[in-house]
């Protein structure tokens, strides 16, 4: 059933089309890469916020969630908590006793969500989350048109982990769950990739569970497939909170990673993924981006990096550039350093499918390069940092036992 939505989805095309498409939401969007915790009070306090302060409803849906009450409960518990007034929407496919589609077009559930000051999606499987409130034929329901009506008015939609994929018009769907597959092979449509709800717009794509999965390569192929130049990956228990004039301001545990391709080049007659030219950007909790104009500003008490107290001064290469945390780290010694470059491979196992191939990730400052650190130096904020990355051939066996 789900698989053939998306295959319906891919045809008529993802986000609402029409008068309506060219209406300019008044709401916000909450981006959280998922891992949400019920101290982040910074987060929870901002969603109640932007959806209309103490007291404001807020329609909680725990559609994507394999224990919809148990998942949903602890979100509106966690809302309720700092000043809220949230319910749970009875739209979920694991729910017991319910039926999506009768729910995603009830008359009740549609009153209470075009009236609410805000959403909150919890996490899961986003393809839930997509087949329920989008009917078979790829027309949106009568609860998807009530979100719609309710952000355009105003209103904050929230979302984490899968509740973030879903912001942009294009998702991460049953991808594989390593990240090298996708460098490999590519994306397929339908199967990796398919539509999502679109309410950040058909001009950035979203990814989440960034630093701590390595995800940031795997939104690459992704966005070349399908002709984005802006990425937007999220870290656990962090959210990236969109405003209605495109700003975003990351909030919480660690920061988001912004992915610029505008003038990146990909060499098509080599069949294996390669890319130059592009820019990543570490965008720290209290940072600003602006969506449209592709500026950065740093949190409160950033200073530029002092280049006479630069710390490292070796090369700077790292064997697993998709490690927990490990694209940031090696960013933050390159502008802790006074090298040019810094480099990281990204390669499967022996017993993997072609485990020759692997990939080079080069990281080099650029002329529009710029870096802040706090007078501490834990907290950094990175922009517009160079990035290539090239098909390598590993050595089999890598190495061999003494």
């Amino acid at each position: 059933m789900l698989k053939s939505l998306c295959l319906a989805l891919a045809m008529a095309g993802a986000g609402i089309t029409g008068a309506a498409a060219a209406e300019v939401p008044k709401g916000s969007l909450v981006i959280i890469g998922g891992g949400l915790r019920a101290e982040n009070a910074a987060v929870w306090e901002k969603i109640v916020a932007l959806a209309g302060g103490k007291g404001a409803r807020i329609a909680v849906f725990a559609t994507a969630a394999e224990n919809p009450t148990r998942e949903g409960g602890m979100a509106v518990a966690n809302l309720n908590r700092h000043g809220a007034q949230a319910f749970l929407v009875p739209l979920a496919p694991r729910l017991a006793g319910s039926d999506v589609r009768k729910a995603a077009d009830d008359p009740a559930i549609v009153d209470a969500v075009r009236g609410a000051g805000g959403a909150f999606f919890t996490g899961g499987d986003q393809a839930r989350i997509t087949g329920s409130l989008r009917r078979p034929d790829g027309s949106n329901s009568a609860v998807l048109d009530a979100l719609w009506a309710m952000y355009r008015r105003g209103g904050v939609i929230a979302g984490t982990s899968a509740g973030a994929a879903i912001m942009s018009s294009t998702m991460f769907y049953d991808p594989p769950l390593d990240v090298i597959p996708i460098l490999k092979h590519g994306v397929v449509d339908g199967k990796d990739i398919a539509p999502g709800l679109g309410f950040i717009g058909d001009d950035v794509f979203i990814d989440q569970h960034l630093l701590v999965r390595g995800r940031f390569a795997r939104m690459l192929p992704a966005m070349l497939s399908k002709g984005y130049k802006l990425g937007l990956g999220i870290d656990e228990n962090t959210a990236a909170v969109v405003s209605p004039n495109r700003e975003v301001t990351v909030i919480g545990y660690t920061g988001a990673l912004v992915l610029d391709l505008f003038e990146a080049t990909t060499n098509k007659t080599q069949p294996v993924f390669n890319l130059s030219n592009a820019r990543i950007s570490y965008v720290d909790n209290g940072d600003r981006f602006h969506l449209v104009n592709r500026t950065h500003v740093p949190g409160p008490v950033k200073e530029p990096v002092d280049r006479n107290m630069r710390e490292y001064r070796e090369a700077l290469f790292y064997t697993d550039i998709l490690g927990n945390t490990s694209v940031v780290n090696l960013l933050e010694k390159l502008v802790d350093s006074n090298l040019e470059r810094a480099t990281g491979l990204a390669f499967e196992g022996p017993t993997s499918r072609a485990p020759e191939r692997g990939f080079e990730f080069t990281f080099s400052r650029a002329p529009d390069s710029r870096e802040f650190v706090t007078n501490r130096e834990d907290a950094w904020s990175i922009y517009r940092i160079r990035m290539d990355v090239r098909p390598v051939k590993m050595q089999q066996p890598l190495y061999t036992v003494e």
